[in-house]
């Protein structure tokens, strides 16, 4: 069965109402990593509730629509989908605790030819539900490796951020507990690749690994330390490719270059010497 390109191009999301505490803000931050040194001052104002603070790459795992492509009507091959990219733009603060609404838009389709699989592109944008303040544009690209060859627009993909030549200006280390996949699905995505060994094993990968957008909080974080003073007004945007996976445990290395306002990032494993997320890009304010 082919992708319908039609149907996934006019689909019409509902919207998603989410209404979240300071203990899910809390929840998410040590999902990411943050106070494994429970003295850091820094960074127990997104883990503790007094004068909380809201991790701004929170925004993903907020009124998230699910995995719609596994619907069958849409002709997708869903066990061959993989996340290619994320963007984030933040246009005001995450408040620590709220409702909010989340309309979701597929905005195009890529066929990128017989076994070379298809890019869809989809936009979320999460509001205040109380005052209809947008708070973030979420922009994700899916590769979807078995769907090549369906009829669709055969356009060139946006090209990726282009990484500077020269070293980085400065590397941010930060470790990752054994169990992180185990906490971050706690924010909502149970896919069981990232807890059960058997399903992991399955699909080729030695342990369960790490979710991707628990990586890029990681990288938010490395981000937030190094260029916004732990300041989360200062991060407008980040956006980036996944490029191989993680495994709970290991030590991801943020290296970042820094020009104004515009900050590239790039993170790998130290233990395997393996580029995990690149072509990122930020905006700093």
């Amino acid at each position: 069965m082919a992708i319908d390109y039609d149907k996934l191009i006019n689909w019409k999301f509902d919207d998603i109402e989410q209404t979240y505490t300071t203990k899910d803000s809390i929840l998410y931050a040590l999902g990411v990593g943050l106070s494994m040194d429970p003295l850091d001052m820094d960074q127990l104002r997104f883990t503790y509730e007094e004068d909380m603070l809201a991790l701004p790459t929170m925004a993903v795992v907020l009124a998230y629509p699910g995995f719609f492509l596994k619907q069958p009507e849409f002709g997708v091959d869903w066990v061959k989908v993989l996340h290619g990219e994320q963007g984030i733009e933040i246009h005001k603060p995450l408040p620590s605790a709220g409702t909010v609404v989340g309309t979701t838009k597929i905005t195009e389709i890529i066929d990128k030819g017989e076994g070379k699989g298809a890019l869809m592109y989809s936009t979320r944008e999460v509001r205040e539900k109380a005052s209809g303040d947008l708070l973030a544009t979420l922009t994700s690209t899916t590769f979807c490796r078995g769907d090549g060859g369906f009829g669709g627009p055969a356009v060139d993909a946006p090209k990726p951020h282009v990484m500077p030549e020269r070293a980085a200006d400065t590397v941010v280390e930060l470790p990752t507990l054994q169990q992180a996949a185990l906490i971050y699905r706690l924010s909502g995505d149970f896919n069981p690749l990232h807890a059960d060994p058997r399903v992991a094993t399955n699909a080729g990968f030695k342990a369960p690994i790490l979710h991707g957008l628990a990586t890029l909080g990681v990288a938010g974080h490395a981000l937030l330390k190094e260029a916004c003073g732990y300041d989360p007004t200062k991060l407008k945007s980040m956006k980036l490719r996944f490029s191989s996976p993680v495994y709970p445990g290991e030590t991801i290395v943020t290296e970042i270059w820094k020009d104004g306002p515009d900050v590239s990032f790039r993170c790998r494993v130290k233990e395997r010497d393996i580029v995990v997320l690149n072509n990122g890009y930020a905006k700093i304010g």
